[in-house]
């Protein structure tokens, strides 16, 4: 069976006028449907951009990606994550793939409710009415 996320060989460069900075070398990893996986180290061991590339969520450039993040859904065919368009990585994310990070407060906005938020997220990746996306967040 094919893995949900299988990482294998990624390097991430930042690349700017003062040079290059190397944020992750070679890390490959897998997770398999059913599986709980945490990313452990120290303090800029390149824990959040290992992460964060797996959405694309880091600005290109000055992020320069090497190796692949192949993403399965149905078990049967992969797609490499590095290599889909942006409108491509804007269906998967948040709707197949979510990540939730580590510092909450950056994450949400504090004037805006936490249920408001999270109804964005249900209306801007499934075709439901405000009605349906509200009912489901109340839940």
């Amino acid at each position: 069976m094919i893995s949900l996320l299988d990482i294998q060989n990624l390097s991430v460069d930042f690349v700017n006028e003062s040079g290059t900075t190397a944020a992750v070398r070679g890390i490959s990893l897998q997770v398999n449907r059913g599986e709980i996986v945490a990313i452990v180290g120290e303090s800029g061991s390149g824990k959040s951009v290992t992460s964060l590339s797996v959405l694309q969520l880091l600005p290109s450039p000055p992020a320069q990606y090497k190796g692949s993040i192949f993403f399965s859904e149905d078990g049967k065919s992969t797609v490499n994550l590095l290599d889909v368009t942006s409108q491509q990585i804007q269906t998967i994310r948040g709707n197949q793939i979510a990540m939730i990070f580590q510092e909450p407060m950056t994450s949400l906005n504090p004037v805006i409710s936490c249920g408001k938020q999270v109804m964005e997220a249900l209306l801007v990746h499934k075709k439901i009415s405000k009605t349906e996306a509200k009912k489901q967040t109340i839940g």
